[in-house]
């Protein structure tokens, strides 16, 4: 194959034959270009036949589920992948439309090893991207990103005989089957379901109605336009939107869902954004209840109150904080036999026996209905204001380009480190430990702590605070962090602050 490096460009004879790829595409987790700017179709081809070669090289069995998300374009981008598969010498299972989640389902109830969705997630129109996986419910982390990587920009794909293509119906009836099974709620249950018009859409009212729950509509109509917002339930304008549709509709609760489905945001009864690590928190002390004993993976942005929550200590519950990013907290997860991983950015990772260990936000809307039942008397309300009270900052970026971002923070985690060997009190307290798996996580006496680590997809840091005693000490806690940071000349102004 030859190497996509050759400088093609849109609109050119070019364009329409050789591949274009911008290295930037491949991330640490999926790959993700702004299409066609950064990407072209015989690019994906070439995409699609560089991950069949890692396939091959790898020994896996060479048989695929792919799936694409409700976009204009995606189902013209998944054919193009599909023809690099198949000139791989990969057996193709083309699942149609599809949430994230329903693909990586897909890997269980076909009993494939690999999977491929077609899908820019939450960004807006006018970018594409795959996600994809080996090793149910694994997905690719920075290691496989960078073998596929290397194979796509060096031209290294290699055409093998046996490629085939099948269309595979039934399988989003056979996802909603695992998803719901027998379950019917015992008590009434009024949702939002907010989708935003995106993919989501096709799956979630009819998850709730099954549930038996009164489904309050919200954007539920199928447009790859996005015409009221694009779905991310962590963009405030979402957020804001499902707080009004639940107080003008006098709603139970809204649950919001991104563009791809494998996320879920939490509106309560009195409109109010729960985020998705207190979430995770309601639902550990729920799970652990009747899994006494358990583990439940944090990333490094999440709450302290995984560890410090008086209930979940006395359900026995062991906290793990771990790497921001899904893949790696969804192989952290299997790794340690978690019964659940929960991410702040609304990523949860439910284990077996409640869910399959993958990311998916209509598993989580299942399991919060499933609690809402076990807690007949109690409101979502009641269960976020059950939680010992905290403070905390919203989540922080300095710029800091990609270049150097790294190096950077690794100058910024040896001094929080040399600060904490010392001895030195850090905003009044002592430093209990400096969590160091994603940055540097200084942790104080009292559970508080101060998160600084290096953003996955943009060129910025990235500062979280949490105080478990006041407002003051969360500003003193980024008061300490910061002036570390302002110690390292390459970092620039923040995009929002306290």
């Amino acid at each position: 194959m030859t190497k996509p490096t050759s400088p093609v460009t849109p609109n050119t004879w070019h364009f329409l034959r050789d591949p274009m790829i911008a290295p930037t595409g491949f991330r640490e987790y999926d790959a993700r270009w702004k299409y066609p700017d950064e990407i072209n179709l015989p690019g994906m081809t070439a995409l699609g036949l560089g991950l069949g070669t890692q396939m091959r090289r790898r020994g896996i069995e060479p048989v695929i589920a792919v799936g694409n998300d409700y976009r204009d374009y995606s189902l013209g981008i998944k054919q193009a992948l599909i023809i690099g598969l198949m000139q791989a010498g990969i057996q193709v299972k083309d699942i149609g439309p599809a949430v994230s989640p329903m693909a990586y389902f897909a890997q269980f109830h076909l009993d494939v090893p690999a999977v491929a969705m077609v899908t820019a997630s939450h960004n807006p129109n006018g970018w594409t991207g795959v996600k994809m996986g080996f090793d149910r419910p694994l997905t690719h982390g920075p290691d496989e990103m960078a073998e596929l990587r290397d194979i796509v920009l060096n031209g290294e794909g290699e055409a093998a005989p046996g490629g085939s293509y099948e269309f595979v119906d039934g399988v989003k009836d056979a996802y909603i089957d695992d998803l719901v099974g027998d379950f019917r709620l015992s008590r009434p249950l009024k949702i939002v379901c907010a989708t935003g018009n995106g993919t989501a859409s096709a799956f979630a009212p009819e998850i709730f109605e099954r549930m038996g729950v009164e489904v309050v509509p919200s954007h539920n109509e199928l447009d790859y336009t996005f015409p009221h917002y694009n779905p991310n339930p962590e963009a405030m304008e979402m957020l804001h939107d499902m707080a009004d549709t639940v107080k003008a509709s006098g709603a139970d609760m809204a649950l919001g869902f991104d563009g791809d489905g494998d996320r879920c945001g939490v509106v309560d009864d009195e409109g109010e954004e729960i985020f998705a690590d207190k979430v995770g928190v309601i639902m550990a002390r729920d799970l652990s209840k009747i899994y006494p004993n358990s583990t439940f993976v944090a990333d490094v942005k999440s709450t302290g109150l995984f560890a410090s929550d008086p209930e979940l200590q006395k359900n026995g519950v062991t906290a793990d904080y771990w790497k921001t990013g899904h893949s790696h907290m969804k192989r952290r997860v299997k790794e340690i036999g978690a019964l659940a991983g929960f991410e702040k950015s609304g990523h949860y990772f439910l284990a077996e026996p409640v869910g399959r260990g993958y990311d998916c936000g209509m598993r989580v809307a299942v399991e919060i209905c499933k609690l809402m039942d076990r807690n007949p008397d109690m409101k979502m309300s009641d269960l976020r204001k059950a939680l010992p009270k905290t403070w905390s900052t919203p989540t922080m970026s300095p710029y800091c380009a990609d270049t150097e971002k790294y190096d950077v923070l690794e100058r910024l985690v040896q001094k929080l480190v040399a600060k904490a060997d010392a001895g030195d009190s850090f905003a009044g307290r002592a430093i209990k430990d400096v969590v160091t798996v994603n940055g540097a996580r200084v942790i104080l006496d009292n559970g508080s702590w101060g998160l600084v680590r290096a953003s996955s997809n943009t060129p910025n840091l990235v500062v979280v605070c949490e105080s478990s005693d006041s407002e003051a000490e969360m500003r003193a806690i980024f008061a300490e962090i910061d002036a570390v940071i302002r110690t390292e000349e390459l970092v620039g102004d923040y995009d929002q602050t306290i």
